[in-house]
């Protein structure tokens, strides 16, 4: 089934390890300045921000012909496929939550 909202998520982080800054948190720099083509309602975003392209549809559905609860599925797998890749590396799910301004803040 083809999403209305349409990005990839790395499977994994391309960490190549040294002491400058933590595996986790790597991985969550890495997430949230992801960028990937990003299809929305049609429209094609390329080299997006996916997180930041995320939000901005969450904050505005429709100006980007989506309804609200399209774009809380694209943030729901956001969140979960980026979760994982973000959990391998000793992160937690939360912290993505928190990029859109769930779970605290």
């Amino acid at each position: 089934m083809t999403e209305i909202i349409e990005f990839t998520v790395p499977n994994n982080i391309p960490y190549k390890g040294g002491c400058v800054t933590e595996p986790a948190l790597f991985a969550l720099d890495h997430l949230v300045n992801y960028q990937a083509d990003v299809v929305v309602a049609g429209q094609i975003h390329p080299d997006a921000r996916v997180l930041d392209l995320l939000r901005a549809v969450l904050q505005g559905p429709a100006a980007y012909h989506v309804s609200p609860a399209e774009a809380q599925a694209a943030r729901q797998r956001f969140v979960t496929q980026a979760g994982q890749a973000l959990v391998q590396e000793g992160g937690q799910v939360e912290w993505l939550e928190k990029e859109f301004g769930v779970g605290g803040k």
